[in-house]
C-alpha cells in the first residue's frame, strides 16, 4: 500500500476541492470481502465506512476499483482506507488520519485447540499457516515453528478449516468473516498480535497530498462515527470485532 501511496500522480484534492466537486473518491478491491466488493448487496466494511465518511462530509462516495492495490497509484482517488497508522511506514507523501481501528495478526485455531492463546502456545511441529514473505512468516520461522506458506489468505483459512494445517497467522477481519459464514466450521481465533510489538498496528484513512482542511473534517467524522456507534455497527454485519485504538 506504501509503495502504491508512493507511485500516485502528485495531484490531490484539497477540502475545498472535494467540497466544489461534491464527490470524494477512494481506491478499493471489487472482490475482497470482508475488506470491499463491488457487489451492491455486500460492498464490504471498507466501502461502507467510505459511505459514512462521505456522508458526514456532505459529499457523495465515488469508489474506483482496482486489482491489485498496488494499481492505486494509476487512478485519481482521494483515499485508502486501511492504512497503517505509522508515517514511517509511509514511502511517499501520505497524510494521515488519526487510527480507527486496532488491528494486526490473529492467530486462527482448529478444534482441540483450546488452550492456544499466543503464538508461543503453539506446539513444536504443528503446521501454521502464514501469508509468504510475510513479517508473520519471518517471525515464526526464526522461532522454531513450523509454518506453511500461503499466497491468499482465503486459501489459507479453508485448509484450517478441512485440518490440513493446525493454526494461521491472518488477520482477523478475514477470519471472522469465515467463521460469521461458516459457524459450524469450529474455528476460533485470538487477537494474538496483542502481545506481540512486530505484529499489531492502527489503521487509518491515507490520503494523497491532500491539505490539512481535509484531515481535520476526515478526524471529526471518524471520531463521530465511532462515538455514535456507527463503526461498530459497520463491522459487525461482517462479524468483525471493532478495537478502537
Amino acid at each position: 500500500m506504501a509503495a502504491a501511496l508512493a507511485a500516485a500522480p502528485t495531484a490531490a484534492r484539497t477540502l475545498a476541492e472535494v467540497q466544489a466537486r461534491g464527490v470524494i473518491s477512494m481506491c478499493a478491491h471489487p472482490n475482497a470481502l470482508p475488506h470491499a466488493s463491488d457487489k451492491p448487496e455486500a460492498p464490504g466494511f471498507q466501502v461502507e465506512i467510505g459511505r459514512a465518511l462521505a456522508a458526514a462530509l456532505g459529499l457523495r462516495l465515488h469508489v474506483d476499483w482496482i486489482i491489485p492495490r498496488m494499481r492505486a497509484g494509476l487512478v485519481d482517488c482521494d483515499m485508502l482506507l486501511d492504512t497503517i497508522a505509522d508515517p514511517d511506514a509511509q514511502r511517499g507523501p501520505i497524510r494521515l488520519t488519526k487510527p480507527y481501528q486496532k488491528s494486526g495478526v490473529a492467530l486462527a485455531v482448529g478444534r482441540g485447540n483450546d488452550s492456544v492463546q499466543r503464538f508461543q502456545d503453539i506446539a513444536a511441529g504443528r503446521r501454521v499457516g502464514v501469508m509468504i514473505n510475510s513479517v508473520a512468516s519471518r517471525l515464526l520461522n526464526q522461532r522454531g515453528l513450523y509454518t506453511v506458506p500461503y499466497a491468499f489468505e482465503g486459501e489459507m483459512v479453508g485448509d484450517l478449516a478441512k485440518g490440513e494445517i493446525d493454526a494461521c497467522a491472518v488477520s482477523p477481519a478475514t477470519v471472522a468473516y469465515y467463521i460469521r459464514a461458516h459457524p459450524d466450521a469450529g474455528l476460533r481465533y485470538v487477537h494474538a498480535y496483542d502481545s506481540e510489538p512486530e505484529l499489531r498496528w492502527n489503521l487509518a484513512v491515507g490520503l494523497r497530498r491532500s491539505d490539512e482542511g481535509l484531515v481535520d473534517a476526515l478526524n471529526k467524522a471518524l471520531e463521530k462515527l465511532s462515538e455514535d456507534g456507527t463503526l461498530q455497527r459497520i463491522y459487525a454485519q461482517y462479524g468483525v470485532e471493532y478495537r478502537r485504538p
